[in-house]
């Protein structure tokens, strides 16, 4: 990853060293090599490595960036005598200090004069960061993470109390068949589902009154009652007045942003200035969200950044086939829903199949096809005008899913949103092989368009000849404000690339897009044990478990032992609360991470309280509440609005992270968290059911989000809800 400004990168080292010898003969693994910090091959300047679990030692370390490579290796010293030194067998280990590098290599080590042998399993990552993402993760570390309340336990750590699960008794506390405790889900199946099919419905191309969504509805009646907006007016007007070519515009300084595996960072544009000297607040605006706090601020942001259009956003996906664009904008979607943004997915290709059938050969996507042509622009401009009107009756942000590969196309939409919103194009750029080869697979096996093809080969076959046909038009993106996603989806690293982009919204967009990848991964959701103030009936406070909930702690150690038993790149996370903590600590081998931004919501004057409590002492507080739980905020607390605002650091992070994670939380919070992953309305959030002593696996990859519950016990006695 390249420095900017003349300031130098450093290379973070991770080590981990396990073997559960080490400790029954009393040896201590050290670190050394050739640079000063690893002691410059002087043994006693070697650099130790901490006792993480009763079998397991790291390292971390941060050195500056050089050319030549790190040298090193391991060594072994006697706990009573630091002077006798056993140095790892074999070639001397090298970092490469350029590149991120994860290298896993057994470290063999003679003892007794070479009589006895002892193997040690070791973990090297390395990272390229800058003095910025250091800062930045120390900053985020600050902000979200505080001392624990729980004596003894701290922020992050690998619980070192246990010495193995046979010893706690909760081996046996779970059958080795985890789906005996599988339940039904009643919001998420588990079914792999076409996301193109969950856009909104192409209004402009169904009849009056009817409520089929089916992509090959009959019967199709043109809706062309909008007078000059109909699509032929725009796609006409359009190739006279550009006669093929991009208008002119002023050329602005792209930013290029690496991605690399530290806190993404992206470079805000510097030409582009903003005055708020004639800005009036209109207190009366129609468009401004019924929300509070941190919501409310960003629609006033929203207003000040520029003329009223652009309070209206529409992002247009551009890129060939199989780059991951329904996929991109399906998750956007979510995220700027989540957020409160009235937000809307259009996909081009549902309007396609619907007017024109799904039974379109390769030829129909020709760019030398006038009538092909014609008609995916035609069907274009109906999705464009469905959006405007959309936006016209209150809508937000819309996502335009299409190719959108020519300079034409993209005119057109222009011509049509000029005056009505502001565009920003989204652009995927994928130049992996393997990921293209697995993306056309998945699309011909998901997708409707081949739905009636019993070959599946001669499928994938029409698919990259299509494929072929847009290749041969395609223009990529130079022109207006846009975003670039290059090779971002391989897990490999990726760049960022942005111009014209400014203002709350969009800069809120990048950094999530930044993000953002494919690599499947796990996240389980689970509440809490039982608590003291559960079986009292009593909201909020820091309780202990009571015995059902300390039964619970056990058995979910049980599970993730068993879940994640090959995930040991996983982690815990907690709230700062005791009874987080507490159902975390029989996890063993695991990190675990307090997020402040995980604590329960917070019921201010109501806090410890019971709802008869609240609703004898305190009753307009209780109908206030009763009326409208989800904006409803506890007397110097917080409302669930307020707790989605502070959980999107939790949200971006959930997103950056590629390995399993385990989240012990609270009711409210999962409810905010799950909302976000099942794409459930605001409304809704309230009163999703998130029961105790039960564990919900979110599945995140290439193919969307798909749910499984687990249910290890029954709660013994009825939860207080907030």
């Amino acid at each position: 990853m390249a420095s900017s400004g003349g300031i130098s990168n450093q290379l973070f080292i991770s080590v981990q060293l396990e073997s559960p010898r080490l400790a029954e003969l009393d040896l201590d693994p050290h670190l050394f090599g050739s640079h000063p910090v690893a002691g410059s091959w002087d043994p006693c300047k070697a650099l130790p490595l901490e006792r993480a679990s009763a079998a397991v030692w790291n390292l971390s370390c941060v050195v500056p960036s050089q050319r030549e490579p790190l040298d090193f290796k391991f060594l072994l010293k006697q706990r009573d005598d630091s002077s006798q030194c056993i140095v790892e067998e074999g070639p001397n280990r090298s970092l490469g200090c350029q590149s991120n590098e994860v290298e896993m290599r057994t470290a063999v080590f003679k003892l007794d004069e070479g009589k006895d042998v002892l193997e040690c399993k070791v973990q090297v990552e390395t990272e390229m960061l800058s003095p910025f993402d250091l800062a930045a993760s120390w900053k985020a570390q600050q902000e979200y993470l505080q001392p624990s309340r729980v004596r003894g336990a701290h922020d992050v750590t690998i619980n070192t109390g246990l010495e193995g699960s046979a010893k706690n008794g909760f081996a046996s506390g779970l059958e080795l068949d985890l789906e005996k405790y599988v339940v039904p889900t009643p919001n998420m199946g588990s079914g792999v589902v076409y996301a193109a099919n969950l856009t909104e419905n192409p209004r402009s191309l169904l009849q009056t009154g009817s409520s089929s969504n089916n992509d090959t509805a009959k019967d199709i009646v043109y809706n062309s009652t909008k007078g000059d907006s109909s699509p032929n007016h725009y796609v006409n007007t359009m190739k006279g007045a550009t006669g093929g070519h991009a208008p002119s515009l002023e050329e602005q300084r792209a930013m290029f942003v690496d991605r690399g595996v530290g806190s993404p960072n992206f470079a805000r544009p510097t030409k582009q200035t903003f005055s708020v000297s004639n800005f009036k607040l209109d207190s009366e605006a129609k468009d401004m969200p019924a929300a509070e706090g941190a919501v409310a601020a960003a629609a006033v942001a929203d207003q000040m950044y520029g003329p009223k259009e652009d309070r209206k956003l529409t992002i247009v996906l551009v890129g060939l086939p199989a780059r991951g664009k329904t996929f991109t904008a399906a998750k956007l979607t979510r995220y700027l829903r989540w957020l409160g943004h009235e937000t809307k997915h259009f996909n081009v290709g549902k309007y396609r199949r619907l007017k024109h059938g799904t039974n379109q050969t390769a030829d129909f996507f020709r760019g030398d096809n006038r009538e092909g042509v014609e008609a995916r622009n035609e069907v274009a401009a109906l999705a464009m005008e469905d959006m405007l009107s959309w936006m016209q009756e209150g809508g937000q942000v819309g996502i335009f899913d299409a190719t959108n590969s020519t300079r034409i196309r993209r005119n057109m939409l222009m011509k049509m949103a000029e005056g009505k919103c502001k565009i920003i194009f989204l652009e995927t750029i994928c130049n992996d092989k393997d990921v293209l080869e697995r993306n056309i697979r998945l699309k011909v096996q998901q997708s409707p368009d081949y739905a009636e093809q019993t070959d599946f080969e001669a499928g994938v076959q029409d698919f990259k000849e299509r494929l072929t046909y847009y290749e041969k038009v395609y223009e990529p993106v130079e022109e207006g404000s846009y975003i670039k996603m290059i090779d971002m989806v391989s897990g490999k690293g990726g760049q960022l690339q942005i111009n014209g982009i400014s203002g709350y919204l969009p800069g809120r967009i990048v950094f999530f897009l930044v993000n953002c990848h494919l690599t499947p991964r796990p996240i389980l959701l689970t509440r809490h044990g039982e608590s003291m103030d559960n079986v009292r009936g009593r909201i909020g406070g820091d309780s202990s478990l009571s015995e059902a909930g300390q039964l619970y702690s056990r058995k979910l150690a049980s599970f993730v032992e068993k879940r994640l038993k090959s995930e040991r790149t996983a982690s815990i996370w907690t709230s700062t609360l005791q009874r987080t903590i507490l159902t975390a600590h029989p996890i063993i081998g695991f990190p675990k991470i307090q997020w402040r931004a995980l604590d329960e919501i917070n019921a201010g004057v109501c806090d410890g309280m019971t709802y008869d409590e609240i609703k004898k002492s305190k009753p307009e507080e209780y109908e206030s509440r009763k009326k409208d739980k989800l904006r409803y905020r506890y007397p110097r607390g917080e409302s669930y609005l307020d707790v989605i605002q502070r959980l999107e650091p939790v949200i971006i992070e959930l997103e950056r992270q590629r390995a399993p994670v385990v989240v012990i939380a609270h009711q409210a919070v999962l409810r905010a968290l799950y909302a976000y992953f099942a794409d459930k309305p605001l409304e809704e959030v309230p009163n999703i059911e998130i029961p105790l002593h039960t564990i919900i696996e979110i599945q995140m990859g290439v193919a969307g989000v798909q749910e499984k519950r687990y249910k290890l016990m029954d709660a013994v006695h009825p939860t207080a809800g907030l």
